[in-house]
């Protein structure tokens, strides 16, 4: 049996990065990785899939070249030189935090499946490791659900689509979420016909309903077809085809594609860890149950990134590092509960969130006013041709606190920090509404748009 004083199990966004900070405290820790360095993000998340958004976006441009009186000739993709750059910018990306880890001092870096055996006991491929304190940072895979037939028939994932070199004549999609709307767009601006299936009768049903409708016009101004609503029945394989037997409100149809992509949730890598051995309780869906400082049911042990279910994204994976490091080794303790929720959706133009949603407001009880303005009104999005979408805030009518905003439109994802910098310093509306800001931007009509709340 060998001794740390640390155990990180998982190289995902928060793996390394406690890693470091334990090592700098002196901790002698063991990091240990099963797979890539980097996590979902690295490898199949969000720098992949951003730098195929970017190839996407270009040609996009270049189709609309004229509106801007720029001549171009006939728009092809290469996807292969597309895939060469997304591994490139990738690869890049593994190799910087590679070199990091190899170079931390007090860390020893173990390649190997973990098991927990015992109370802070761990079995890699055969090799028993123990330690005073462990960190789980497993990160989650994508969901297969069971439907009669999938298993014979060739699928992707979020992350075997990425080794896709040839485009898909026509790309179905079982899931109308944030992956499943971004990789519909990349690839019907590639050049290949998209079909999205989701059993909702709205695409992503935790939004807004305006929100919701706003991006289907966008996404269906680009020629992706959509079946809302649409329960999948059966799958089958035909010659070099994927059928597709579909229903909705009882209605039979049929879906013929040459590709198809499942994008219907994320199931936590906790099923071969052997938690129940070391006494860590999990919820109904795998994710491991944790504090507000993310401390499981057992003594030492914490649960950080998206195998905790308090937020499946980078950012908030990060931020879990930052909150158990803080909780360690600082005089300023730190919580979860403390952190403003905030994502985005990178389809084009982009979706950035914070806060509650109007209709979870109201739900909650708060008495909500809304302000709303759309893009076409934002001088930067007449400039650039881009003015599809809005801005939308919530404000609570008793507090004048912030409580949630949506902008879809140019540079969305970027305007958004203005009004989360705002709530995380728990400022009233009204002083984002009394701010000046630069012209022409997008974030210029944010103080605007404050200014015109409907308390009704």
């Amino acid at each position: 049996m060998r001794q740390f004083d640390a155990i990180v199990i998982g190289a995902g966004q928060a793996g390394p990065s406690l890693a470091g900070k334990l090592t700098q405290n002196g901790l002698r820790t063991a990091l240990i990785e099963r797979h890539k360095l980097g996590g979902t993000c690295v490898n199949v998340g969000c720098i992949p899939t951003k730098t195929l958004v970017a190839s996407a976006r270009i040609a996009q441009l270049a189709r609309r070249a004229a509106d801007f009186g720029v001549e171009t000739g006939d728009v092809k993709v290469d996807m292969a030189r597309v895939k060469t750059r997304m591994n490139k910018v990738r690869g890049d990306s593994s190799q910087g935090l590679s070199t990091w880890i190899d170079n931390m001092n007090g860390l020893e870096f173990i390649r190997g499946h973990a098991r927990f055996i015992g109370e802070r006991r761990i079995d890699v491929d055969g090799e028993i490791l123990e330690a005073e304190k462990v960190f789980i940072n497993v990160g989650a895979r994508a969901r297969v659900p069971d439907i009669p037939g999938l298993g014979d028939i060739p699928y992707m994932t979020n992350s075997t689509i990425l080794e896709l070199d040839v485009l898909p004549e026509h790309l179905v999609i079982l899931g109308g979420s944030y992956i499943g709307l971004e990789f519909a767009q990349i690839y019907r601006r590639f050049g290949s016909k998209v079909t999205v299936v989701e059993t909702s009768n709205r695409l992503i049903p935790r939004e807004d309903s305006d929100v919701s409708a706003a991006v289907l016009e966008i996404l269906e101004g680009e020629g992706i077809q959509f079946e809302l609503g649409t329960e999948c029945v059966k799958f089958e394989k035909r010659d070099s085809t994927i059928r597709i037997t579909t229903s909705r409100d009882g209605a039979p149809n049929t879906i013929s594609g040459s590709h198809l992509l499942l994008a219907v949730g994320r199931k936590p890598n906790t099923d071969s860890l052997g938690l129940d051995q070391a006494g860590i309780a999990v919820n109904e869906r795998g994710l491991i149950d944790v504090d507000e400082q993310l401390r499981t049911s057992a003594d030492q042990v914490w649960a950080l990134g998206e195998v905790n279910g308090r937020g499946s994204f980078t950012h908030t994976a990060y931020n879990d590092f930052e909150i158990v490091a803080a909780n360690l080794f600082s005089q300023q303790p730190r919580s979860v509960a403390d952190r403003t929720d905030c994502y985005a959706l990178f389809v084009d133009p982009p979706l950035g969130r914070v806060g509650l949603t109007e209709a979870s407001a109201r739900a909650a009880g708060y008495s909500v006013g809304v302000g709303k303005l759309k893009m076409s009104q934002v001088g930067r999005a007449r400039e650039f041709g881009e003015t599809q979408g809005f801005m939308k805030v919530v404000v609570d009518a008793d507090t004048d606190k912030i409580l949630g905003a949506a902008i879809l439109g140019l540079s969305g994802d970027e305007a958004i920090h203005c009004i989360i910098d705002a709530m995380n310093a728990d400022l009233p509306y009204t002083s984002l509404r009394q701010s000046m800001h630069i012209h022409p931007t997008v974030a210029e009509l944010i103080p605007s748009v404050f200014g015109d709340i409907d308390f009704r």
